[in-house]
């Protein structure tokens, strides 16, 4: 696992969105070889979002021939309504940049057959290659996508019901009334997300400092679904010093030098200026 530990939530922002930028390019993608990207919602992806419309507007990146697999979607919410993860992302990312529309993929929370959508979605990425890079935040509790704890490390894209701590969480998009909240969603799986050829976790701010604790530090386990990163053979946490809060100072240490020596951090903050 690769930890990149940056000042604040800009820098963690423009550090990923360069990255990103840089994968794409280095990829050179054509119609008959997409760049497959696996797209998260909520806060953390915002800024990371936003790097990258500026960089699609000045001329550096194209998104032309670029998939997109988003992670979830929540059931029986409206793809109109303002949050659905549809408009999220069309506000927020797709509306800003030139990808094609028929190349934009986000799970149907309102298809009449739910484990027919959740097989077709699997089916839809099999088909393109798999993905080539998989983004995502992490919630307090360890979470990536809706696979909440207890899930199984080995699951794919399904329907789950949403934690209380989840539905209370997500309250604050809705009007702080949890009555307003959907109960379930469809999320891809663990199995799913590591299954991608590279994995980027962003984790900001005190409130997931002790879900990077447990990602980074402690074991694999199904109670901190996030942890399965440690597995994966090409997984990249990027996170704020507020998040590291809970780290012990030998494995903050251990990672600022890493990267001190490497001169990854720089180069990827500053690599299209």
């Amino acid at each position: 696992m690769r930890v990149i530990i940056t000042k604040d939530y800009t820098d963690m922002s423009l550090w990923a969105a360069n990255y990103v930028a840089q994968r794409i390019i280095d990829a050179n993608p054509t119609p008959e070889r997409p760049f497959v990207l696996g797209c998260p919602t909520g806060s953390s992806p915002k800024g990371l979002y936003r790097h990258l419309i500026e960089l699609n507007k000045k001329g550096v990146i194209s998104f032309q021939n670029v998939v997109t697999f988003n992670m979830d979607e929540y059931v029986g919410l409206d793809v109109n309504h303002p949050e659905s993860y549809h408009s999220f992302m069309w506000t927020n990312f797709f509306n800003h940049i030139d990808i094609k529309k028929e190349n934009v993929h986000i799970l149907d929370g309102n298809a009449p057959d739910l484990l027919a959508e959740c097989a077709h979605y699997e089916e839809m990425i099999a088909q393109v290659g798999g993905i080539d890079l998989f983004m995502g935040g992490i919630g307090p509790d360890g979470h990536i996508a809706f696979n909440e704890p207890g899930s199984s490390l080995s699951s794919r894209t399904r329907i789950k019901t949403l934690t209380t701590n989840t539905i209370q969480a997500n309250c604050r998009f809705f009007d702080g009334d949890v009555t307003k909240v959907p109960k379930q969603a469809l999320t891809v799986g663990v199995g799913t997300v590591m299954d991608a050829q590279e994995v980027m976790i962003m984790c900001n701010g005190p409130a997931k400092a002790r879900a990077l604790r447990h990602m980074i530090e402690e074991g694999v386990s199904h109670m901190w679904t996030a942890s399965m990163l440690q597995m994966h053979r090409h997984g990249i946490v990027v996170c704020d010093e507020e998040a590291c809060e809970e780290l012990k100072i030998s494995t903050y240490n251990y990672f600022k030098d890493k990267q001190q020596l490497e001169g990854v951090l720089n180069d990827y903050l500053h690599r299209f200026e």
